[in-house]
């Protein structure tokens, strides 16, 4: 044996040699193992997150945790064999051996559970948007970077063939460079009405306080108020129209155009009162040049509920007599290019606009199973997911600009993006934070 193999055999023992095969993830422990997940929700999203995630051969669902008690049944028919708990932070004390997780709960709650799965070493799959608000998302995205845990944020039309399409169709140049952007969506997650008067018991089966979680205390309002669906309305819990929807339809946006962070936002669309956000919001955003863009700076604006782009806007991205392009879809975006026009519903191929597109043809991009990317870059077969939290955070809190924005209605709001804060309007920093209520509170938040 000569000195080279002695010498390398001497370091193996010692467990200094790195060898060239060692993967890096969950294969290092050993090439069978199995990932252990567990679910912040048992119905709705939730539900479709955790069956996508265990749908991966390497997954087995151990715990879940749901504030309701009542969707449990229906969860355990699917995952039997897990535990179940109504506080978050009982299962991720107790579930030592968690290796990722999926937050699909109400937005307020996201950050919450996020963080203290980070604080734990666990890779996160957080539903959009990443959080309620700035700041929390400013930090999730810092400690997951700085603990080098594997994320996802739940946008999972990111990596659909049609929205991988409109981005690769940008980037090549195909409508030369862009000049503005304009995207909108028809729902309504708001609610000018007054708050009802009368309070009621909560459900048995409804853990009210930990519904509630880190706001305030309040008393429980029957008739769907706030459970089980449209907390998206309230200041409190949600993030209204914009941040339900704007995480999908802004993210073709900022990913083909690799957009940072915006320079100004000004909504033109009325304020949410004191307790839900409003409808039918126009919200024009600024930001830096890119190399995909036409100038220094560029336009998306926002529009939502029965707001829709100007009609000389909309009439560029209509072809008159063409039963599939002769009208702009209910949702979706419209890129303005210097060489044509793209436009992309939510969610269809999308449309290429002008005479040089007659008889264009072009080759789609392939999907990609997104809740499967999670779960190969926890095993340490791919560096991350592609919309991972260093790429979905800033997005996300571009559009959380966009509801601040709402509560100052008429006012430019300039930002600097690395620090965090409004540098014209003072008032405005107040929503980049909130506070957590006392004993709710998260090591990092």
């Amino acid at each position: 044996m000569n000195t080279n193999r002695r010498s390398f055999l001497k370091e193996l023992a010692a467990g200094i040699v790195v060898a060239p095969w060692v993967t890096t993830g969950l294969r290092a422990q050993s090439p069978n193992a199995k990932i252990r997940h567990a679910t912040f929700g048992c119905s709705g999203m939730a539900m479709a997150d955790v069956t996508s995630i265990a749908g991966h051969k390497s997954v087995e669902v151990v715990a879940a945790c749901d504030v309701d008690a009542s969707k449990v049944a229906g969860f355990l028919q699917k995952f039997p064999n897990a535990k179940i708990y109504s506080d978050f932070r009982e299962l991720l004390e107790k579930e030592k051996d968690l290796q990722t997780v999926n937050v699909s709960t109400p937005d307020h709650m996201h950050a919450p559970i996020g963080m203290t799965a980070l604080n734990r070493g666990v890779h996160v799959y957080g539903q959009k948007p990443l959080t309620h608000n700035l700041y929390e998302c400013r930090r999730l995205t810092e400690v997951a970077r700085e603990k080098k845990l594997v994320t996802q944020m739940g946008i999972q039309i990111h990596s659909s063939t049609e929205y991988r399409t409109a981005v690769k169709l940008v980037q090549e140049g195909v409508i030369g460079k862009v000049k503005e952007v304009h995207t909108w969506s028809s729902k309504k997650w708001g609610d000018n009405g007054k708050m009802p008067a009368k309070t009621d018991e909560p459900p048995k089966d409804l853990n009210w306080d930990l519904w509630l979680g880190i706001a305030a205390e309040r008393p429980f309002i029957g008739g769907g108020w706030y459970h089980p669906g449209n907390w998206r309305k309230r200041l409190d819990f949600g993030t209204g129209t914009f941040g339900d929807m704007g995480c999908h339809i802004y993210d073709p946006v900022f990913k083909a155009l690799a957009l940072t962070y915006p320079l100004s936002v000004k909504s033109r669309g009325a304020a949410p009162n004191e307790h839900s956000w409003a409808t039918d919001a126009i919200v024009e955003y600024v930001f830096p040049g890119t190399a995909f863009t036409a100038g220094e700076t560029v336009r998306v604006t926002w529009y939502d509920g029965d707001q829709r782009p100007p009609q000389d806007v909309q009439n560029m991205a209509i072809v008159a007599g063409d039963a599939k392009r002769g009208a702009l879809p209910d949702q979706g975006s419209i890129f303005l290019g210097t060489d044509g026009i793209m436009v992309l519903p939510h969610i269809a191929t999308p449309r290429l606009i002008g005479e040089k597109f007659n008889d264009f043809k072009f080759e789609k991009a392939a999907a990609d199973n997104h809740w499967h990317q999670f779960i190969e870059a926890a095993l340490g077969n791919r560096k991350n997911g592609d919309a991972n939290f260093d790429y979905a955070g800033p997005m996300t809190e571009a559009v959380l600009l966009g509801s601040v924005a709402s509560r100052f209605p008429n006012q430019l709001l300039e930002w600097d993006g690395p620090g965090l804060k409004f540098k014209n309007v003072a008032k405005a920093n107040d929503y980049v934070k909130r506070v957590y209520r006392k004993g709710h509170e998260v090591a990092g938040l």
